[in-house]
């Protein structure tokens, strides 16, 4: 979507967005797939409210993104417009054992950031890729640790009530993969409370995290990460490799050799392939063993 309406263009300066026509998302996700639209930057949080209600009174349909790294965009010119946090300065603040960390903050660098400063329990995060908004919305968690455990207060906006507030601790459910956040809620900053642990202690464990992860993963590669979420009681990557179904492709798209639960785009693959890559897996396990799997990768394809 190209946005036109001269009142939205004139205001966009003011409220400290900076819009960026013809963005290509393909560019903007890690599977390297997605269509073109107008990307929103958002310097000021505080002005988020007002930006929300400019383009809903003119009938601007919108998305957020955050990093990019679970997400799976349709082909072509999309029908809506991106908004999208930029980096605020500092991106961490620590406060004793407390990290006061914005969404926009890269999750991978949040981590390093915090052991360098005797800050633990977050070592399984390290490779995961995206931003600390992305990781709280999904409950994102490895190696058997979920950020969620160390979060206490989040700041978001939401939709609903169009204003910004901070939820405790107690107002939000963690689950596996899931979160109780609604949809249209967008993150904007954390506080997490982290137990102090010896950098020297802290590293070693990231470096064990580290070599799993390029031992079973297709790091090289355009992915989004793990396509579905394990079923209850097992692995879908064990249930699709079962199957013989590593290195099936559709055009481009392709379940990986390394690890049956993450496909790439092994070249150009647009939308349309991935989803009947995503498809076709998820008939053949459903045919095999009765499980529904369900996605853990978002979709942006209506």
């Amino acid at each position: 979507m190209k946005l036109s309406d001269p009142r939205i263009l004139a205001a966009l300066p003011q409220l400290g967005v900076e819009c960026i026509g013809g963005a290509s998302l393909a560019e903007r996700t890690s599977l390297g797939i997605g269509g073109i639209t107008d990307l929103l930057l958002i310097r000021r949080h505080d002005a988020l409210p007002d930006l929300i209600v400019l383009l809903r009174d003119a009938g601007v349909a919108y998305k957020f993104l955050g990093g990019g790294t679970n997400l799976l965009v349709r082909d072509g010119e999309l029908p809506w417009v991106v908004l999208q946090l930029a980096h605020q300065e500092p991106q961490v603040r620590l406060e004793g054992n407390s990290a006061h960390v914005y969404a926009a903050a890269d999750l991978g660098r949040t981590v390093t950031f915090c052991a360098k400063n005797d800050l633990g329990g977050m070592e399984g995060l390290i490779g995961v890729p995206g931003t600390v908004g992305g990781a709280l919305r999904m409950n994102a968690g490895a190696y058997g640790t979920q950020i969620g455990s160390y979060v206490r207060g989040v700041e978001l906006y939401r939709a609903a009530e169009a204003r910004i507030e901070t939820l405790r601790e107690k107002e939000i459910s963690f689950e596996y993969r899931h979160t109780s956040f609604a949809p249209d809620d967008i993150m904007l900053a954390v506080k997490l409370e982290l137990p102090s642990k010896p950098y020297r202690e802290i590293l070693q464990g990231i470096r064990i995290c580290n070599e799993k992860r390029r031992s079973s993963q297709p790091l090289n590669q355009k992915s989004a990460g793990c396509i579905f979420k394990n079923p209850p009681g097992g692995s879908a990557g064990r249930i699709i490799d079962e199957l013989g179904l590593k290195g099936f492709c559709v055009g481009d798209a392709r379940v990986s050799d390394r690890h049956a639960n993450f496909f790439v785009n092994a070249g150009r693959a647009t939308c349309a392939d991935m989803l009947r890559l995503i498809v076709q897996v998820r008939e053949r396990v459903h045919a095999a063993y009765g499980a529904e799997l369900e996605n853990e990768v978002i979709l942006w394809t209506e």
